[in-house]
């Protein structure tokens, strides 16, 4: 009887080690779920993106500045990832919905808009008007310094005037924007 029971435990582990991971979308729960890497709670679905590894593990940013910014730490990222992941990211031309995902690889991406941690890009399913770029283009620019984040950063200074603690914090960040050019 115990081998039977020790076999049949056997079998269930084996069955549930090798699980297949389907990448689809995960749902955001708007309550909880923050950005992986500025913990900002994520609240606009539009600009939203999320990465799952080969382990079914996801991580969520609320700006693809966010996760340009993650994978820059390479050894981390890589030990992270695994040999294959998934992007997925919000249309920014759709509704704050939370089944609004897109294959971020795919997807077409434009400059200019106001996204959550202002780096000024944004995925559409459908080709936009004007300048448009790709997935690894958008994460070369960023990583170049061609965001928006100057401007961002400035306009956050000047809503904290009245404290110096964070404002000494935005002017480091500033600094570092400015350094990547």
């Amino acid at each position: 009887m115990k081998k039977l029971i020790l076999i049949i435990g056997i079998l269930l582990l084996a069955i549930s080690c090798n699980k297949e991971i389907e990448f689809k979308p995960q749902a955001i729960n708007f309550d909880r779920d923050a950005c992986y890497v500025c913990k900002m709670g994520l609240t606009d679905q539009r600009f939203n993106v999320q990465a799952m590894n080969e382990f079914g593990e996801v991580y969520f940013y609320d700006d693809i500045g966010c996760l340009a910014e993650q994978m820059r730490d390479t050894e981390n990222w890589n030990k992270w990832k695994g040999n294959k992941i998934k992007f997925w990211i919000g249309d920014a031309t759709k509704l704050n919905d939370p089944s609004n995902w897109i294959d971020a690889e795919t997807a077409f991406y434009d400059y200019g808009k106001h996204t959550p941690m202002g780096y000024g890009y944004s995925a559409n399913e459908v080709k936009p008007e004007g300048d448009v770029y790709s997935f690894q283009d958008v994460l070369q620019r960023i990583n170049e310094g061609k965001t928006m984040r100057e401007t961002y950063i400035k306009e956050k200074m000047l809503m904290m005037k009245d404290n110096p603690k964070k404002i000494e914090k935005l002017k480091k960040k500033l600094e570092v924007e400015k350094s990547k050019k």
